[in-house]
């Protein structure tokens, strides 16, 4: 029997795959990778690697054993069809007779478009039969503090969220969720609505970073179509562009504002404040 952690070489799963090892065995670990190179580290750690890709189906044959404990990440390739690469991991994992398969989901309040893949994930999931837990993680502050050049260069936070909120949190929160729930017992058939403990705007958010930088930055408001052509100019492919703005449109309407206290329960710790996130990234 094994914990294995699809997309393991990716953000969240390598904080995934980390914090796995500090409770379980590696060699009761596989990590699933496209490319063994990016995960020579895990190895080294004893980790057993699987070697397949979503785009083919026959790479996850036999690769899933009965009562294994499986975590699906979410791909990121809004143009490769992402429902189509779940099913086959789903599929994979209903013939091997998993014991579990949690997969990281959007906020079931979440209308952008960016959702559409994941609810469309979640019925193929329920339908499967599988035992399942939705991991419905909201947004993280990663996505913001990884990229502060542009902020930092200007001096604004530039956002279509107008006076929205978010209950974000650290890829590292959220990564401690899915270990919890693949780690413990009692969570088959379970959704967990996950964000951060506290939601903030933007306006605070370009506060902290005047506060931590010593600069003055502003949070500066601007249509979901301004939005999108600031970000298509910046090199960003047009439906990507779209797809981050139409989640400003959420936030405006207060749907990543996420108030189940699931995040803090699985984890048992509060989320990283915000403000610890932006100090990290500045330091970085």
């Amino acid at each position: 029997m094994s914990i294995v952690v699809t997309g393991a070489t990716g953000h969240l799963g390598r904080h995934v795959v980390q914090q796995l090892l500090e409770k379980v065995p590696a060699e009761q670990v596989t990590a699933v990778v496209r490319d063994e190179a990016k995960a020579a580290d895990l190895a080294a750690r004893g980790v057993r690697l699987a070697v397949a890709d979503y785009n083919a189906p026959e790479t996850f044959e036999g690769l899933f054993a009965a009562g294994d404990k499986v975590l699906l990440i979410s791909g990121n390739e809004f143009d490769k069809g992402r429902v189509r690469q779940h099913t086959v991991v789903i599929d994979a994992a209903k013939a091997a007779g998993v014991a579990l398969l949690a997969y990281t989901s959007a906020p079931g309040g979440l209308t952008a478009a960016l959702a559409d893949d994941h609810r469309a994930t979640e019925e193929v999931l329920l339908a499967s039969g599988l035992p399942y837990s939705l991991l419905r993680n909201g947004w993280y502050h990663e996505n913001y503090t990884e990229n502060l050049a542009p902020v930092l260069e200007h001096g604004a936070v530039v956002q279509a969220a107008g006076d929205g909120r978010v209950s974000s949190a650290a890829r590292a929160d959220y990564a401690a969720a899915a270990v919890a729930v693949l780690t413990g017992e009692g969570h088959e058939n379970t959704t967990y609505e996950l964000g951060g403990d506290e939601a903030w705007g933007f306006a605070e958010y370009a506060a902290e970073l005047s506060r931590r930088t010593g600069r003055e930055i502003a949070y500066t408001p601007v249509s979901g179509e301004a939005l999108t052509g600031i970000l298509t100019g910046a090199g960003l492919p047009g439906p990507l562009a779209a797809i981050l703005a139409g989640v400003d449109a959420s936030i405006e309407k207060g749907e990543l504002v996420i108030t189940s206290g699931d995040l803090a329960r699985l984890t048992g710790r509060p989320a990283t404040p915000l403000a610890e996130a932006i100090t990290a990234a500045l330091k970085g």
